[in-house]
């Protein structure tokens, strides 16, 4: 019920001076006045993309006209090698300037591993990530979302992850690029690990990206895909995001099921948010669908969430 016609039926206008005062009131305006920002991840799309049912070209156009949502996080591997190529960058970068969108981050996989303890295996991963600081700076970007994963034991890791991070947040400052890493498996989803890697960095361009989800430490590994075994080894998520946000540039909102309320199942996001808004964070938030329900409803749903709680805080 909206707030006029509440005043119209507890008595008109003169009720309305009086109790105007106390009512709290939830407008869409309102909820364009949140801590955060709402930008939409590609991966959201990922069936859509992998199904060539659309390109990466067409995903800028389709986060604004579609969902309606001006900033965008891209995946590098709906580039398809082409973030080299001018002419596909360009048309890309124009796509973007005529319908208002803006260019966030580009999450990048398959470069190698940046916190392996082989010397010469993560400083080709490093320069391997060059190429993307170069296209997210074109593209107007401020941020490129890393994997901190690896070989060795965690202690090893670490020393190997502030070595290969720290290099490569160090070739990225001059491009005024931000360098972050996502918990995604393994090491990098314990949250006191990935924090004291970002201690010890102490670089104002490496950072994180805290994800509501991806806290499994160990899968099973015994079946076909032990990239995609059940998890038996889980991390706190509101322990880990609570240890990320201080070095957090951007936060992903992974959303899996929803209930009939349309509440994230897996994630309580009124305290997931609380716990992003008392960090004092007031960048963008990614919608980042990943379930079983058409991946536009599942977007549309996640961004009614982010909006509803948001509003209320």
């Amino acid at each position: 019920m909206n707030r006029r016609t509440f005043l119209h039926q507890v008595g008109g206008t003169a009720a309305g001076i009086a109790l105007s005062s106390f009512l709290p009131v939830y407008t869409l305006a309102d909820s364009r006045k949140m801590f955060f920002e709402i930008s939409l991840a590609e991966w959201s799309l990922h069936k859509t993309l992998f199904a060539k049912q659309m390109t990466n070209l067409d995903f800028p156009v389709k986060a604004k006209k579609d969902f309606g949502i001006s900033v965008v996080e891209y995946v590098s591997t709906f580039f398809e090698n082409k973030q080299k190529d001018q002419s596909y960058m360009k048309e890309l970068k124009m796509r973007c300037k005529d319908n208002g969108v803006k260019n966030h981050l580009i999450m990048v996989d398959g470069m190698g591993e940046l916190a392996t303890v082989d010397d010469a295996e993560r400083n080709k991963a490093v320069e391997n990530h060059y190429q993307w600081v170069e296209a997210a700076k074109f593209l107007g970007c401020k941020t490129i979302r890393v994997n901190a994963g690896g070989r060795g034991t965690p202690e090893e890791m670490h020393k190997a992850a502030v070595d290969g991070l720290g290099k490569l947040a160090t070739f990225a400052k001059p491009f005024k690029i931000n360098v972050v890493v996502e918990n995604h498996g393994g090491n990098s989803s314990n949250g006191a690990w990935l924090a004291g890697v970002m201690k010890e960095i102490n670089m104002k361009n490496c950072g994180t990206l805290p994800d509501f989800g991806n806290f499994c430490i160990r899968r099973d590994t015994s079946g076909d895909n032990p990239w995609a075994g059940p998890c038996v080894e889980e991390y706190d998520r509101y322990k880990g995001v609570t240890e990320l946000m201080p070095y957090a540039k951007a936060v992903s909102a992974k959303a899996y099921k929803f209930d009939e309320k349309g509440n994230c199942i897996e994630t309580d996001y009124n305290k997931m948010l609380k716990i992003v808004k008392d960090a004092g964070f007031k960048g963008y938030i990614g919608v980042e669908y990943e379930g079983d329900i058409p991946e536009e409803e599942g977007i549309r749903k996640t961004k009614a969430l982010l909006e509803r709680v948001g509003a209320q805080m």
